[in-house]
């Protein structure tokens, strides 16, 4: 490697992780919102669920300006989006506490796991004309993460009932639990690739600034919106 192409190396990869501290930072506060907001309860928690879930419309809608030109088809598109994120917002705010904790947590282990997977192992990509980052180890690794949760979510749900120290699974429990491990890698990861296709045509890299070194809402709610519809269409069809 020549010395000026192993400085830009090093140069660029200063420039990545020269806002670590402030994204840092901003997901420490994050979660502190959230977890207050959750320990809160109603009507602070519904508050919180509603300005999230509209400052992600409105962001959608800034990249649907972007994209469309016809208006007929930007109405369209605009009304869908509502309909997308607003039912997924009032889906959340009537789902129980644990429920909500338990969908939350699940995307957060996608996202680390599909990120460590796709950065250890590489290998193809799933659509890099849509979101170049994205593999199927990453997606591998989502369903682990996934899957990883729902067994410890299980686990602390038993013993809050039975008082049961031991995991206890079995192998058709275990199936089911990769199963949905699964459904909701996949479904988070399509909220992911819906957003990236739609910022890659509005020519932006971030829905938003709003949120210091994370872009905005829109970013950090994408793979969360069809991960919380699941949920509730899952528990609309339990007997």
């Amino acid at each position: 490697m020549a010395a000026g192409e192993s400085g830009a190396v090093s140069s660029g990869a200063k420039s990545k992780n020269a806002d670590l501290p402030i994204r840092l930072l901003s997901a420490a506060v994050m979660m502190s919102i959230a977890v207050a907001a959750v320990v809160a309860g109603d009507p602070w928690l519904d508050g919180f669920i509603v300005l999230v879930s509209l400052a992600t419309f409105v962001e959608f809608v800034l990249l649907i300006v972007k994209v469309t030109r016809n208006v007929p088809f930007r109405l369209a598109a605009i009304l869908a989006g509502a309909v997308y994120i607003g039912l997924a917002g009032f889906v959340l705010s009537r789902l129980p506490v644990p429920m909500i904790v338990g969908v939350i947590g699940a995307v957060i282990f996608v996202d680390t796991f599909a990120y460590g997977f796709g950065r250890t192992l590489g290998g193809p990509k799933i659509a890099p004309k849509i979101s170049p980052s994205k593999t199927w180890a990453g997606l591998l690794g989502g369903i682990v993460g996934a899957s990883t949760w729902l067994a410890l979510f299980v686990y602390v749900a038993a013993r809050q009932v039975s008082g049961a120290n031991t995991l206890g699974f079995e192998i058709a429990e275990i199936g089911t639990l990769v199963a949905m491990g699964a459904a909701i890698a996949v479904a988070a990861q399509s909220g992911d690739f819906f957003e990236s296709w739609l910022k890659r045509k509005a020519g932006v890299k971030d829905s938003s600034n709003l949120i210091p070194g994370h872009g905005g809402f829109f970013d950090r709610t994408d793979g969360i919106i069809p991960v919380v519809l699941l949920a509730g269409l899952l528990l609309s069809s339990a007997p």
